[in-house]
């Protein structure tokens, strides 16, 4: 099979085995689609979206399904490439004919499915991080994922906590890298941060010692901002430890909440902070904390069947498909619209990414609460404890 070709899950009883006819199969069924970049240079973000939702529609269908109804995966890997990802966006709403989507791993891939979903006026469940994703609100967009500009807040904050407000920037020209950028600039005011120099650098890019050599030479600079994902930040902080500059504090982005960037960057890593979901900590996180029970169940049940570390996109795929389930189960119809409409009624949904409140003006539900600060410590993920 080719990577991009249809990767059709039909997790429905067998009804056609069983003589069944297909219309009764079909009308037994709820239609999900999801569109992930589950090969190519997301593959890290879209595999383990992939592998949450076949568990866990596996799963809620071994338990009798939703409603009584099984549900009918239905899965594009784009590649990371935003048109194809459209040319299945368009494929799920016509041929398929899906009543909602979970799925859209990367900000480009999801900006170019926002048109065909809209139109068609079928609910989608994003998992793409930048804000411009779910502002200004559209109708049937929403996601799960925390935002870039939550991102540059939270940084923002810790850095204020710690007296550090002169930063340098060095961000990806992706999608995500550039809208995060973006945001930073725009809300750095608010928190009284100086940017002192700015520099980029793009996704095929294997060195960025030239731009951190700058940024190293810019006097004043007391800390350093990286918005980006992929293997550029792992380069980014491999390059930073190669040029000595590990006494100038290193924030990255939500982007790169995986243990495969604590790998990729090595020890270099060490002492690294970003904002990420609880779901990095859920071990250490209090008895009384609300998401440590749904965390860590997660983590067990995707580590045990899969056998590879959990990550926070996992996690966001995880609280797409049980934001819609519960959604579906509350409007008790496969009525796109009316599904959409007990989306966008989410109250005090606790999942891997926080707890999530939705509003016809807030289509994420999510506030910096939500995020926590960790600092990577002996090759690990550890809470930043607060004011330290």
């Amino acid at each position: 099979m080719k990577p991009q070709s249809k990767l059709k899950y039909v997790l429905a009883a067998g009804a056609i085995a069983f003589g069944f006819p297909q219309g009764a199969f079909a009308q037994n069924t709820i239609k999900v689609g999801s569109v992930l970049s589950v090969t190519g240079p997301s593959s890290f973000l879209g595999e383990p979206e992939d592998k949450t939702l076949r568990l866990y529609v596996d799963k809620i269908n071994a338990a009798g399904g939703v409603n009584g109804k099984k549900i009918e995966l239905v899965i594009y890997d784009d590649g990371g490439d935003a048109n194809k990802a459209r040319t299945f966006a368009t494929r799920l709403v016509e041929d398929d004919k899906v009543v909602a989507m979970v799925g859209g791993t990367s900000t480009g891939s999801t900006m170019a499915m926002i048109p065909v979903f809209e139109e068609a006026q079928i609910p989608f469940i994003s998992l793409a991080g930048a804000i411009e994703v779910i502002d200004p609100v559209r109708k049937y967009v929403f996601k799960t994922p925390h935002t870039d500009k939550m991102a540059c807040e939270k940084i923002f904050e810790d850095l204020k906590k710690r007296n550090l407000t002169k930063i340098g920037m060095i961000s990806g020209t992706d999608g995500f890298g550039a809208s995060m950028r973006a945001q930073c600039v725009k809300v750095a005011p608010n928190y009284g941060m100086q940017i002192l120099i700015d520099e980029n650098y793009g996704p095929r890019d294997s060195d960025m010692t030239a731009q951190l050599t700058k940024i190293k030479n810019t006097a004043g600079v007391q800390a350093v901002v990286n918005p980006g994902f992929g293997q550029g930040p792992a380069i980014v902080t491999r390059n930073y430890a190669q040029l000595g500059m590990g006494d100038i504090p290193l924030y990255q982005s939500h982007g790169v909440a995986s243990k495969s960037f604590i790998e990729l960057a090595g020890k270099a890593a060490e002492g690294v902070r970003l904002p990420a979901a609880a779901l990095l900590v859920g071990d250490k996180l209090p008895e009384s904390d609300p998401q440590k029970k749904v965390v860590t169940e997660y983590k067990q049940t995707y580590e045990s069947a899969t056998k590879q570390p959990v990550s926070t996109f996992g996690g966001h795929a995880y609280d797409g498909l049980f934001i819609l389930v519960e959604a579906i189960k509350r409007a008790n119809s496969t009525d796109s619209k009316k599904i959409r409409d007990e989306i966008e009624k989410t109250k005090g949904f606790v999942g891997t990414g926080g707890i999530v409140n939705m509003s016809a003006t807030d289509h994420l539900g999510l506030d910096l609460s939500a995020f926590r600060m960790l600092e990577i410590k002996n090759g690990d993920w550890n809470l930043v404890e607060s004011g330290s």
